[in-house]
């Protein structure tokens, strides 16, 4: 399980990341909301652990921030504010949960386990662009009603850029998430965009995968 720790209470932030590394979960901490909503775009994480009252971006901004952008991942808000009316206002931008500070690590825990037990029930295994369908459980894409034939490398890629989409995401991200440590001599990754669009667009009228000069790659209909 992969959890990204967004705090800015240094002593309450180490002590949630030793205390979840003990669960054997990977952890990622961060102290500024800004800074969470970019490394969110970039990676891929089953949670997300949210302090209130943060520099750059506060919690609820972020928070709603994700839901606009139809990103579904699990939120487990922290923050000394008790008040009814705070809560509510955390759960009406879209926090699955919301603990009041000061609170103990294994309740903590507990509330984490069941936010995730809830959001993998409700987890759609389809993701959407356009006309574009890619079925998780499957590992089939299809386009306007017709197969697109991909080998397993570039279901990964299409996988990771309908995730981040309309956003781009860069090369090293690309190159990190297909082949971790073990980077192709050459360069793998041109080869296996080309591949993909290839079948994805090259058939249909509409472009889905565009290159974005010095930036990346990103997958969306762009405007006219």
């Amino acid at each position: 399980m992969r959890i990204l720790v967004v705090e800015d209470n240094p002593d309450i932030l180490v002590n949630i990341v030793d205390y979840l590394t003990l669960k054997h979960c990977v952890v990622d901490a961060l102290y500024n909301g800004a800074a969470a909503l970019n490394q969110i775009r970039q990676q891929e994480y089953d949670l997300l652990v949210l302090d209130l009252s943060l520099p750059g971006l506060d919690g609820l901004a972020l928070c709603a921030q994700l839901r606009a952008e139809q990103n579904p991942l699990p939120v487990v808000m922290l923050t000394a504010r008790d008040t009814l009316n705070d809560k509510l206002g955390g759960f009406a931008v879209g926090a699955d949960d919301y603990l009041v500070k000061p609170f103990a690590l294994p309740e903590l825990w507990s509330r984490i386990q069941a936010v995730l037990k809830r959001s993998q029930k409700q987890q759609v295994r389809q993701l959407k662009v356009a006309d574009l369908t890619l079925d998780l459980d499957l590992r089939q894409a299809s386009r306007d009603g017709h197969a697109v034939s991909l080998n397993p490398k570039c279901l990964k890629l299409l996988e990771i850029l309908m995730r981040h989409s309309p956003h781009v995401v860069s090369r090293d991200t690309l190159i990190d998430q297909l082949w971790a440590d073990d980077p192709p001599d050459s360069d793998g990754l041109k080869s296996h965009i080309y591949l993909l669009r290839s079948q994805l667009d090259k058939p249909f009228d509409c472009t889905l995968l565009h290159t974005v000069h010095g930036q990346g790659y990103r997958l969306a209909v762009e405007d006219k």
